[in-house]
């Protein structure tokens, strides 16, 4: 079997891909931003003292996350507009992808909070801070520098993810590639340029996000830092302890 590729055949289409790559980013962002601060009220509404809120927290996020994503943008789009409430495909993708986005990072966001100790809790409570600066300082921001890495991964899975809304005819880089391929019967050349930009956006996305992680958590660079200073002190010491060692004459002990 052998077959020709023909990537020069998509050349014209260089703008149609760039639009879907383009609003591929703008559903991630508009996702990350909404979804996120859904995800942080959430998280704390799920340790709430009262029992109503944990329950709707609970109901919110055990809904979205056993249920397939594709039927949550079926539901926003075909199943509202059947009761009258119509919306554009992309606002219905968005609202989907914010909902999932939110009752997946609320979760994360929680397994943080509650690996932060008791004990570092009591002792804000005993130097008199309020309850918000508690939950800001002392709760939300270790949490969070905690489960950076995972909530970050979870935006880049959902823009992967925004592959599903080509489902509802939302522009983004799944649908171009199927338009382009059904102008051009270059089938196999537009899903390998799509894979492509959607690697391209993930590799840039994950910069962006590790950029970030650098100048909002300073004090765990320092403690990094720290870490590193401390290391290279100690391995200085143990070189010099051995070469303290080889220069001492041997002493040998006659019974």
């Amino acid at each position: 079997m052998q077959y020709d590729f023909n990537f020069a055949g998509l050349l014209p289409y260089w703008h149609t891909f760039l639009d879907g790559a383009v609003l591929t980013l703008e559903l991630t962002l508009a996702s990350t931003v909404f979804g996120l601060a859904i995800g942080i009220f959430c998280s704390i509404g799920s340790r709430s003292r009262f029992r109503w809120i944990n329950r709707a927290c609970a109901v919110y996020v055990e809904t979205i996350r056993n249920t397939p994503f594709l039927v949550q943008i079926f539901i926003f789009y075909f199943g509202l507009s059947s009761i009258g409430l119509q919306m554009p495909a992309a606002v219905a993708a968005v609202i989907a992808m914010v909902i999932n986005v939110g009752a997946y990072s609320s979760e994360i966001i929680r397994a943080g909070m509650d690996a932060i100790p008791r004990g570092q809790i009591e002792a804000a409570e005993c130097l008199g801070l309020s309850r918000p600066r508690i939950y800001w300082h002392v709760i939300m921001l270790p949490a969070f520098e905690k489960v950076y890495p995972a909530i970050t991964s979870q935006f880049i899975l959902m823009m992967l993810m925004s592959s599903i809304t080509s489902q509802i005819s939302t522009e983004e880089l799944t649908a171009v590639a199927n338009n382009v391929q059904s102008e051009t019967f270059l089938s196999l050349e537009s899903y390998i340029v799509v894979a492509t930009l959607y690697l391209l956006l993930a590799v840039v996305l994950r910069l962006l996000f590790w950029l970030a992680g650098q100048l909002l958590f300073r004090r765990k660079r320092v403690i990094t830092q720290a870490q590193r200073c401390s290391a290279s002190v100690g391995n200085a010491a143990a070189r010099k302890r051995k070469a303290v060692a080889r220069k001492l004459p041997a002493v040998t002990i006659r019974g």
